[in-house]
């Protein structure tokens, strides 16, 4: 019998220990949160070793800096500080920022790890079946026909070397490859994507400003790039950020119909509606290549672990959810803001475009085209609740009876697996009220000294919007002082800006935590309202 070198076994045993140290289940919310920290940082450091446009008069505090590296990262665009303080290229590293921070690309690094997962785990498994097949070659086993499906092993005792004849059938084979090709081929999708949306939206954003004089009016006072704004404006919105390059976010473009109009489109294709598209390109790729890599995505969906690729049904209620949304926004929107100070001055067809990219942005970008701090206490409410809800928020009207047993057998299963901390941990609802309790305690003299600005549904407003990481914000008005110090000066900056050191340090976690509360979904499990 001919014996397998040494090398090949210490070389197999070093691949699946090496193996073993990549499985040691580091959880992904660790490696996103460590993902998003390097980022806010390396963000923080660009910002601060280059120049703001208003040097000497104006010098951005490191807080502040950092507060705008972690805004943008995290795509949230709560932002303490004007945005035209920053010159063309801090826009520049924000722009890069909000782009590698955006869901579209993070997903994509992920489906990179998924891949690579795959990949790692199919040589794993042949080198396991070849110590299998080894052991099972050794003198004195008792084994001479061993099938498995179509394998067929011959082994006669005294006869060297040991012949194997391995048959196995197409699909079997073609399966693990035919998957590592259709993860392969998803990821390619996805990265073209992004580019088109990106690159074909900031080509339209230019398009409509050169040949509209009132829009490049606006640019030419603002003193801004014609390509810095287009493209900064786009990545914003296509990942859902929020963030424009002027004080007055697009308030400044409400009469600019078509410039809303361009950029809805992306709010929807970057987050609320991008696993219904991306399903809807790969459905259209495979209608003409005809390739059944794509066919494949579609059936099997779920199987490949990409997040953002729903099956048909889950895809058609969320799509059904999101407009719906919408669509209510929109009908209660129009009738208690249309005579209000918000849309004065404009006509009925800038005022019906500006609700629609009003109520469009609520749910997770956060450009806004009226002043919220003019809109009724009902809007404030409405959006409150819209801005808690996930990007994945559905209806599935189906009986779930049967799966919420199921449900509980695996949350059991799970607790009995789990660390004292994941069984305790508290739902989303709770961590914004102990979030908004804290913001309270270091902000409670402002509270006692300005309540008309400091009141606690400023205070909320402002909280679920970082959670949410949409953006919007009541902002701050000197007007409202019921003493004025003689000092105030109004900025058009978030509420935010005008909070302690402690309170936005506590809303750069909040930031942070809305970011990754996807994997708090299911907190609060152990607690049961009686």
């Amino acid at each position: 019998m001919k014996m397998k070198p040494l090398s090949s076994f210490l070389h197999q045993g070093f691949f699946l220990s090496f193996f073993k140290i990549l499985s040691l289940k580091v959880k992904p919310i660790w490696i996103e949160l460590g993902y998003f920290m390097i980022l806010s940082l390396l963000g923080f450091l660009a910002l601060s070793v280059t120049k703001p446009r208003t040097l000497p008069s104006f010098s951005l505090q490191k807080l502040d800096v950092f507060f705008t590296s972690v805004s943008a990262s995290t795509v949230s665009s709560m932002a303490t500080v004007e945005m035209e303080v920053f010159s063309d290229t801090q826009l520049v590293f924000m722009t890069l920022l909000m782009f590698l921070g955006g869901e579209a690309f993070t997903s994509l690094l992920r489906l990179q790890l998924i891949k690579k997962e795959r990949a790692l785990q199919n040589k794993v498994d042949s080198f396991t079946s070849k110590d299998s097949d080894f052991s099972n070659s050794i003198p004195n086993t008792s084994i001479h026909h061993l099938e498995l499906g179509k394998v067929t092993l011959h082994d006669q005792l005294g006869e060297e070397p040991l012949d194997v004849i391995i048959k196995l059938e197409p699909e079997i084979i073609n399966s693990s490859v035919d998957e590592l090709k259709c993860i392969r081929f998803l990821s390619y999708v996805v990265l073209g994507y992004i580019l088109v949306v990106v690159l074909l939206g900031s080509s339209l954003v230019s398009f409509y400003i050169s040949i509209i004089p009132s829009a490049k009016q606006i640019l030419k006072e603002k003193g801004l790039n014609l390509h810095t704004f287009s493209l900064f404006t786009t990545v914003s919105t296509f990942a859902n950020c929020g963030f424009a390059p002027t004080n007055e976010n697009m308030i400044i473009f409400k009469k600019n119909s078509g410039l809303l109009l361009i950029l809805i489109p992306q709010i929807l294709l970057g987050n609320t509606l991008y696993p219904p598209c991306l399903r809807l390109t790969i459905w259209f790729i495979w209608k003409i290549t005809k390739r059944e890599e794509f066919k494949h995505i579609l059936k099997n969906s779920k199987e490949l672990g990409y997040s953002q690729l729903f099956p048909s049904y889950e895809t058609i209620s969320l799509t059904i959810t999101v407009l719906g949304f919408i669509f209510v926004q929109f009908i209660v929107f129009c009738p208690l803001e249309w005579y209000s100070g918000a849309t004065i001055g404009l006509s009925a067809y800038e005022k019906l475009v500006g609700s629609l990219f009003e109520v469009v942005n609520t749910r997770h970008a956060g450009e806004s085209v009226f002043d919220i701090t003019t809109l009724s206490p009902a809007i404030l409410i409405m959006f409150v609740f819209m801005m808690y809800l996930s990007p994945s928020t559905s209806f599935l009207p189906v009986d779930t009876s049967h799966e919420e047993g199921l449900k509980t057998t695996k949350i059991m299963k799970r607790i009995k697996g789990s660390s004292l901390v994941e069984y305790i941990s508290l739902s989303p609802l709770s961590y914004l009220v102990i979030f908004t309790i804290l913001i309270c305690i270091t902000e409670r003299d402002k509270m006692k000294n300005d309540p008309l600005n400091f009141n606690v549904v400023n205070i909320v407003f402002e909280v679920v919007s970082a959670y949410g990481n949409v953006g919007l914000s009541v902002g701050y008005s000197c007007a409202r002082q019921l003493k004025s110090d003689g000092y105030c000066k109004d900025a058009m900056c978030g509420f935010s800006g005008k909070w302690s050191i402690s309170g936005k340090f506590i809303l750069i976690v909040v930031m942070f935590f809305g970011r990754l509360k996807k994997y708090n979904k299911n907190g609060g499990t152990a607690w049961k309202l009686m």
